[in-house]
């Protein structure tokens, strides 16, 4: 029940694992229902590299992908101002640093005199960050890659794709129409909807994708939003698409993101735009105060011009999820579920993460309902815990003083209690593979890392008797690694050359 990214990407991932029409014992049915009076909020413009595994297995080509979303590359973040606020800057980019499974190059890379930036020294994916460069050529396979990469995208563009796609080649039957009530069964469950255009329409299970309103888990159920306001404050988003000055001006290979004085500044290039806006906190500035800050970064990247030509939208939001996800026989997915600011660009990946775990567990009876929303309620808490701990790890880190959000953020009652604990053991030991508590931990230690030691943080040593072995493999990591950032900063095509050339040839098929 509803459209936008979450319906239509969950449709689609489900579908595409069961045979929809099928002629088997149980034959399987997915009907989405959108309302043709709601209009998609779309500001989620940012994937992880999950993304391609994702639209492989629903069956969407990567060339068609790029084209009709207005797509573009995107291969980590770069942040600027968060650590003093003085034109500080580092990088988290997807690829891990070199030989991460065998050897943790933090110890190493701290005890380096005139020691390069964390994530230039271990990673050739930094050094194509400043040039804008791509993270393959034309003749890389489709969803291949040189360096990990997700993608930048044009959301209401990309929930058409999904729409045509699952409707045309997976079997997704789309009705359009509101809903006027939710009909209970007699054990409490979801028996059907009614709508003012067809009727009413039973189901199994339902899937909540009617964004904050959560008509089914949250009006229906009744199941509490719970506030994370106190870790993170961010709670207001001013959106805008800012043109570029130049019709072949680079597009940048990374969300490029610039600390404020009460919250912070995305900055994506897609072929056609600059998706640009500004999260703050409500309670620490002002809107007229966080506009203006808006419009002078636009001007500084645009052009007074293009400033005075923005009218950014206004987006409030709960920072927050539900205490259960799963309740009864209906999932909430999306913004139904819950929402944070979208630093690191949480919010796609956990559509996929849920609908992928719908697809994979879909109960094969009622009774074994209750079992997999259980497994599934601890499953997507422990990822929100995630989310907000690794968020708030940008902010705890800061060194500046310069207003009270940054000071308000490194307050002991605002960080949460395993995120101060870890901080604890990384002053004696870096993060590494002992720290991963799951297999589907959302963030690998390779990125506590790019964001402790990009910021400044520092892990003393200890005296383990490591062996010259270690240090000369170390070492030898190093020079490769500076090594591969210089054939690949000559290997590899522009973001906007590759982009021309996918919409001209088309990527290889795998």
């Amino acid at each position: 029940m509803g459209g936008g990214s979450a319906g239509w990407l969950s449709a689609g991932v489900i579908a595409a694992e069961h045979r929809i029409g099928s002629q088997a014992e149980q034959p399987f049915e997915l009907v989405l229902i959108e309302s043709p009076d709601v209009p998609t909020i779309g500001v989620g413009e940012g994937t992880w590299p999950s993304m391609r595994t994702t639209l492989q297995r629903i069956g969407l080509s990567e060339t068609d992908f790029i084209r009709k979303c207005d797509a573009s590359f995107k291969q980590g973040t770069w942040f600027r101002n968060w650590q003093t606020g003085d034109g500080d800057t580092y990088s988290h980019p997807f690829t891990v640093p070199a030989d991460f499974a065998d050897t943790n190059l933090a110890p190493h890379w701290l005890a380096l005199a005139d020691a390069p930036p964390f994530a230039d020294a271990v990673t050739p994916q930094a050094a194509l960050f400043a040039d804008c460069l791509a993270p393959k050529q034309i003749t890389t396979p489709e969803y291949a890659s040189v360096v990990n990469y997700a993608y930048h995208l044009d959301a209401g563009k990309f929930a058409d794709l999904l729409r045509r796609h699952c409707t045309g080649q997976l079997g997704v039957q789309h009705i359009k129409a509101n809903v006027s009530r939710i009909n209970s069964a007699g054990n409490g469950d979801i028996e059907s909807v009614t709508t003012d255009r067809a009727g009413d329409i039973a189901g199994d299970l339902f899937i909540d994708c009617t964004g904050t309103k959560s008509l089914l888990v949250g009006e229906h159920f009744e199941i509490p939003f719970q506030s994370r306001q106190a870790h993170l404050f961010n709670d207001t988003a001013l959106a805008a698409q800012v043109p570029y000055t130049e019709e072949d001006q680079a597009i940048q290979s990374c969300t490029h993101a610039t600390a404020q004085t009460a919250g912070w500044i995305w900055d994506i290039g897609l072929p056609t735009r600059r998706g640009t806006g500004h999260v703050y906190s409500s309670a620490h500035i002002s809107e007229d105060e966080a506009t203006a800050q808006l419009l002078a970064y636009i001007r500084a990247i645009a052009g007074d011009e293009a400033a005075a030509g923005v009218a950014p939208r206004k987006i409030r939001f709960q920072p927050g999820h539900r205490r259960e996800f799963w309740h009864r026989n209906c999932v909430a997915i999306g913004m139904s579920s819950g929402f944070i600011e979208p630093l690191e660009a949480s919010a796609l990946v956990m559509i996929e993460l849920a609908a992928g775990m719908i697809a994979d567990q879909l109960p094969a009876t009622r009774d074994v309902m209750d079992i997999v929303a259980k497994r599934y309620n601890r499953k997507f808490l422990r990822h929100w815990n995630q989310i907000i701990e690794f968020l708030k790890l940008h902010y705890v880190l800061s060194a500046r003083d310069d207003s009270p959000y940054w000071q308000d953020n490194r307050a002991a009652a605002s960080i949460p209690e395993k995120l101060g604990e870890q901080l604890q053991l990384w002053r004696y030991r870096s993060p590494w593979h002992p720290d991963a508590e799951a297999v589907d931990d959302l963030f690998p230690t390779a990125s506590y890392q790019y964001i402790l030691y990009g910021m400044g943080f520092r892990t003393t040593p200890r005296h383990t008797g490591s062996h010259e072995q270690q240090r000369r493999r170390a070492a030898e990591l190093f020079k490769k690694n500076a090594a591969r950032a210089a054939q690949l900063q000559q290997a590899m095509p522009s973001n906007r050359e590759l982009l021309n050339k996918v919409r001209e040839f088309g990527f290889q098929k795998l």
